[in-house]
């Protein structure tokens, strides 16, 4: 029986180290600025697995942080997730309070061990009509924001509840708003004002731009990335993901994603990026 805890605690060093081993190698080559991930499979998941519904949600918490981390320690400065749909509201009652009644209890788990953004210095962001959710997760959100301000190094950019739609239709508004109050003339409106004023953008703003290699373009994607093999962008991030975006559409569930489903992503940016400096693509 003694030997179990010590043969596990070996697995765990092993695995350990080759993953720091396998992130080091990676770090040597180019590294994307923007990654998105649609998070899709949970429900799936959980019924292949003859789990409850909420028991998907919830592991597929643990694989934002574990795929998180996996970013961060690569220094991917931002990060953008898809985490509920303004459309999912649709859903049947009980779900949709089972996913509010998870997403306070995590961004409550953040506000209070928030180790990781902490380390990385990373700012927490939630983009989309915030003014949807319950009042208790709108409370969650502004403390988790809150708490990450004061940090530059990277942005996580949670968007909840979101459609590119209506980011699209808000920084029109604002574009509007800001002719309006004469901020700006008409004339001299371009879609590169628009795409700045998108909620990602701005967000992606707020990061040191010495820490991006190309600050004009970190609001758009290098990678967008979704699971559980379904091959729609279903209107996320679509005028980010417009141009020379790399597109992933992995066969993995959300829950189960992770390093082993990250490296070939990243080995194939990697490699489009050096055949184009040596212009071959």
């Amino acid at each position: 029986m003694s030997s179990s805890p010590l043969l596990s605690d070996l697995v765990h060093r092993v695995f350990s180290l080759i993953t720091t081993l396998l992130l080091f190698l990676l770090s040597l080559g180019p590294i994307p600025q923007h990654v998105g991930f649609v998070m899709d499979g949970n429900r799936r998941y959980a019924r292949e697995s003859g789990k409850q519904v909420a028991e998907g949600h919830s592991e597929g918490f643990h694989a934002l942080r574990r795929t998180l981390e996996i970013c961060l320690r690569l220094r991917i400065r931002a990060v953008s997730v898809y985490a509920f749909s303004i459309d999912n509201f649709s859903r049947s009652e009980a779900e949709v309070k089972a996913l509010m009644k998870l997403a306070k209890q995590r961004l409550t788990e953040l506000c209070k061990h928030g180790e990781l953004l902490e380390e990385y210095g990373v700012k927490i962001r939630f983009v989309g009509q915030v003014g949807l959710l319950p009042r208790d997760v709108q409370q969650a959100v502004r403390e988790m924001e809150e708490m990450t301000a004061g940090h530059k190094n990277g942005v996580l950019n949670v968007c909840c509840p979101y459609t590119s739609r209506d980011e699209i239709t808000t920084a029109m508004q604002d574009t509007v708003q800001g002719i309006y109050d004469g901020e700006v003339p008409p004339s001299t409106i371009t879609p590169r004002d628009i795409f700045d004023r998108l909620g990602t953008s701005q967000a992606v703003a707020s990061v040191d731009e010495r820490l991006f290699y190309s600050p004009k373009s970190a609001g758009k994607l290098d990678i967008l990335v979704r699971t559980s093999d379904v091959k729609r962008l279903s209107d996320f991030m679509m005028w980010q993901a417009s141009d020379d975006t790399q597109l992933h559409f992995v066969k993995t569930y959300w829950p189960e994603f992770g390093l082993s489903d990250m490296v070939p992503i990243l080995l194939g940016w990697q490699q489009k990026v050096w055949m184009k400096r040596v212009g071959l693509s």
